[in-house]
Parts: C-alpha cells; structure tokens; sequence
C-alpha cells in the first residue's frame, strides 16, 4: 500500500510530471508504439469535423455533456486542473469547481460518491486515474453499481453514471501502468464495458455511455491519447453501444480485437494479403460487454477460421469468451482450432514490453497455423 501511494503521489504531483506523458508529449509516445496509426474516413453525417487527436474528441464528449445538461458532473484525481493526461483541460474554468473537480486518492471513494451522485438524478463522469488502480473500487462496481436497479426491483438506479480509465499498453508502463482489466468486468451483469479504436469512435461512444440508462466502464487506451488524430464531427453524435465494426472484410480469416490491438491487426491483414495471399476480414468488437455475437459468427460461418487478440493475459481473457461462444455456434464450419494471441500470464514487465504484447508477428504465426492445419 506505501508503494502504492508513493507512485500514486508522485505520479499526481503535476500535470507536467505524472508518468511524464504530458511533459514528453507525442513524440515519445510514438516511439515506443508498436503499430502504425491509421485513421478512419471523415464522417460527415454528423455535420462539420475538426481535427483531433483522442483526448480532444473526449474532452468534447465532456464539454458537450456539461453544457447540454445542467446535473452532470466530472471528477477525479486531480481533474480539475485537465488531469494526467490533459483530457479534461479547460471544463473547471468553463463550468466551475462544483461541477468539476478533484477527489481525494480513494478509487473507492471515488466510485461510491458517484453511484450516489448517479442515483440521486445526477449525470456522473467519473475518472480513475489509470485503470491499474481500479480494483480499490471493484466492490462499489461489482457489488453496488451494477446491482443497483435490480436489487431495488427498479425502483432506483444508478443509469446516469459512467467511469472513465486509461488502460493498456504506453511502451515504458510496467506492471502498475499498463493493464487491461476488461474480462474483470465483463463478468458482471448489469454494467456495460467499452473500449475505442480512434478518435471518432471515442467520443461517440463516450457520448452514448453517459446517455445509456445503465452504468458504463469506458476503457481509454493511454497509447492512443496523442498518437491517433482524426477528422472528427464538432457537436453531438452517438454511436451504437454493443454493435461490432467490420474495419476490413474479408473471406479466409476473422481477426477480433478492440481499443489498440485493432491497429495491429489492421497490419496484420495488410502482411497476410502482401506474404500469404490470406484474405482477412477485421472486427472491432468497440463495446465488450455486451459483445456482438452475431457479427463476429456471421464472419466466421463465411471465413471458418477466427484469430482473437487482446493485450490482456490469455488466461481467463475475454478471448476465451468469444472463442467458446464461436465455437458453439460455429463448429461445424471451422476449418481448425481457434486461435487467441494475447498478452502472457504474467505481470505486465518493463523493459521486456516488446516481447509481452501480442505483436503482428505473432498473429501471423498464429494465421500460419490455421492455414496449414
């Protein structure tokens, strides 16, 4: 727990100093990631677009919400200030201290007053400061969040709350700063999970997380924060919640993942057309809890191969979900054994990062296997 508290302090000692990701900026950030970031087509459906990189499309899902409604709420350590990351930069000064704010270094402090804030008919952002530091918090979720309406027998909730956490991989984050507790959460009824590829997708799925009436887990990858700038649409839109994105389609293999690791395979599919001839169809599953079954089966009935990779470790990851529900369904049109390339289980190590996560090397190994089973 000292550890703890001693990396927690300074990591929040200031903006310019925690994790040194806002003093180092994009330049490092790039350097140290391990795919290349492609952006998505403009989207003009939504009217007029600004260039963003990640943080900004999620300040502006904020900046939205608390102009439109009057009872929302933003807080968390050291938010008030625009927070380690610099993604809440300018909404005390537009809004006031009362509206956002900072918390004490208590996740779970954190999370109880936003359940309550949430079910007295407040509109709750709450922010945990990385997603590693969580678990503090996990009962208040698990137990009281998520159980909260049906406890009650629907007569109070606690719908208008969302947690927001960076996760995942940044390239110098070790064991207490790069972590992807999804399958976690994605064990429990009653909440909703979610994980963005870009920008675009960030703040409307944000936007649909602080609009859904059931409490929302919105997973950010820390790695994407500087690194990925789109065209993005300037006022309000919602995208789907629990609806997959076909990224690429394809006829040989499904390749399956969210947040970061769609990039990956985004590459993967470019190396397994350039050095096998292999057609490869990628899904972004976007919302894990509940996940698109059907979108990635109906892919695999066409493809009868299916690759599944996340940065968590494999045991009990969330791969193992998707790979027994395709089963299930699919068996009778897999041409071999499901593949899953994750991260290893282990703690999540420092200087041996580049070998833990789940690279397009090894997920072409992995589509090497199927094809020549």
């Amino acid at each position: 727990m000292l550890s703890r508290l001693i990396s927690k302090t300074n990591l929040a000692a200031n903006a310019a100093g925690v994790y040194r990701l806002a003093a180092i900026g994009q330049k490092i950030q790039q350097r140290s990631i391990h795919f290349a970031f492609e952006p998505d087509q403009p989207v003009t459906k939504y009217g007029e677009t600004r260039n963003m990189n990640l943080l900004q499309s999620l300040t502006s899902a904020m900046d939205i919400t608390l102009e439109n409604d009057p009872t929302a709420l933003v807080f968390g350590e050291d938010v008030a200030f625009g927070g380690v990351f610099r993604c809440t930069v300018g909404l005390r000064d537009k809004y006031g201290s009362d509206r956002v704010f900072n918390t004490p270094l208590c996740e779970q402090g954190i999370v109880g007053f936003a359940i309550g804030a949430a079910s007295a008919g407040a509109t709750t952002i709450a922010e945990i400061q990385f997603a590693d530091y969580i678990f503090p918090a996990f009962d208040q979720i698990v137990n009281e969040a998520a159980k909260f309406r049906y406890r009650s027998g629907g007569l109070f909730d606690c719908g208008k709350l969302t947690i927001r956490a960076p996760c995942s991989a940044v390239g110098h984050g070790a064991l207490y700063h790069s972590q992807s507790p999804e399958a976690y959460f994605a064990h429990t009824p009653g909440i909703k999970v979610v994980m963005p590829r870009n920008c675009i997708q960030a703040k409307g799925l944000l936007l649909s997380c602080i609009q859904d009436p059931n409490p929302c887990l919105f997973l950010e990858p820390k790695v994407l924060y500087r690194s990925a700038e789109e065209e993005v649409p300037v006022g309000e839109y919602l995208l789907p919640l629990g609806k997959a994105d076909v990224v690429f389609e394809g006829n040989d293999v499904t390749l399956v993942g969210y947040g970061t690791q769609v990039h990956v395979l985004k590459e993967v599919r470019k190396l397994a057309m350039e050095e096998l001839g292999v057609s490869c169809e990628v899904i972004d599953l976007a919302t894990i809890l509940p996940w698109d079954s059907d979108t990635v089966c109906k892919s695999v009935e066409k493809t009868g191969r299916l690759l599944v990779s996340h940065e968590a470790p494999l045991t009990g990851g969330f791969a193992a979900e998707i790979a027994a529900k395709v089963q299930r369904e699919c068996f009778l049109n897999l041409e071999c054994p499901i593949e899953r390339v994750c991260g290893y289980d282990t703690p999540f190590p420092h200087i041996f990062e580049p070998f833990y996560i789940p690279d397009k090397w090894k997920c072409i190994s992995a589509i090497k296997r199927m094809m020549n089973y």
